[in-house]
């Protein structure tokens, strides 16, 4: 038939349709989250010393490197569709709410791209001589 009441569907007021998928993001980034925290948690542990060179020899490695910016990644993807949940939720009014979203999006991303060079940035110069 269709979605909604009778008068729903008059007025438009249906589905959007896009919520089932942003709650299956939400947690398939929460479960690579935990994964990936495991995995870091684990390596951590198996290091010998917590220095700075230790840590940045073993982050120039490949087989670390490219996990540790799949973590950055997934945990500011799933920090950006929690809090965007949460301002279209408790933010009212339209202006700010857009405002607030737009604010999210740059941190989101600049975060991520902030994190993801540092990463890149250690592992391309290699371990300190």
């Amino acid at each position: 038939m269709g979605s909604g009441t009778r008068i729903g569907r008059v007025r438009g007021l249906g589905s959007a349709k896009h919520g089932a998928q942003h709650w299956l993001q939400q947690r398939l980034t929460a479960v690579g989250n935990i994964v990936l925290i495991l995995w870091l948690i684990f390596s951590f542990l198996s290091l010998p010393a917590l220095s700075h060179g230790a840590v940045t020899t073993w982050l120039s490695a490949p087989l670390v490197a490219v996990p540790m910016m799949l973590m950055i990644v997934s945990i500011f993807w799933h920090l950006k569709l929690g809090m965007q949940v949460m301002l279209e939720d408790y933010v009212h009014d339209e202006g700010l709410k857009l405002l607030s979203l737009v604010a999210l999006n740059f941190y989101a991303i600049g975060g991520a791209a902030l994190g993801l060079f540092a990463i890149a940035k250690i592992a391309f110069a290699g371990a300190p001589a």
